[in-house]
């Protein structure tokens, strides 16, 4: 009886454990409207939104493996999701080694396109891989990840989980 009740309490115990290890920490802060989940401890803010400036960045371990801005930019009415991915990749064309790689539409708490490329950077194949999330009429919200390109393929379950996850607060 004894021996049964250790057993269940070491098995509880573990099982708690694991839950905890389980949790995926969430980004919010009261700067900015929006929140999403980091999925992995290795992912570290560097850029912190305050006041005056919203801007939030996350790097991958080294921000040559994979870096994360995410900025809000506000569009006209009538404007598309489509002008505004049209729009970024204008800016993207004058990288060295520039190619344009496929958009594809994806689904999360907010949905939107996301938009492959590749580029040299300091003699080493890079990527960039854009999430253009439409938050309403008025603002899109760009997750714009780039790294070493294998790196950033490995990754993408990662960045895939964190525009899946980014979501606007609600007004209370």
């Amino acid at each position: 009886m004894k021996s049964n009740k250790l057993l269940f309490s070491v098995f509880l115990g573990l099982f708690f454990a694991v839950a905890a290890l389980a949790q995926t920490p969430s980004f919010s802060d009261p700067n900015v409207e929006y929140t999403f989940d980091v999925p992995d401890a290795e992912w570290k803010q560097t850029v912190k939104p305050s006041t005056t400036s919203p801007n939030v960045e996350y790097v991958f371990k080294d921000r040559s493996e994979a870096h994360l801005e995410i900025r809000r930019m506000p569009i006209k009415a009538g404007e598309t999701l489509a002008d505004t991915m049209g729009d970024e990749e204008q800016r993207l064309q004058f990288l060295p080694g520039y190619v344009a790689g496929k958009e594809e539409d994806f689904k999360g708490a907010l949905n939107g396109r996301a938009f492959n490329y590749e580029f040299i950077r300091s003699a080493r194949n890079m990527s960039g891989r854009f999430y253009f999330i439409k938050a309403d009429d008025k603002t899109v919200y760009v997750l714009r990840f780039t790294g070493q390109r294998d790196k950033l393929r490995s990754l993408r379950n990662q960045t895939d989980s964190m525009a899946r996850t980014f979501a606007v607060k609600k007004v209370k």
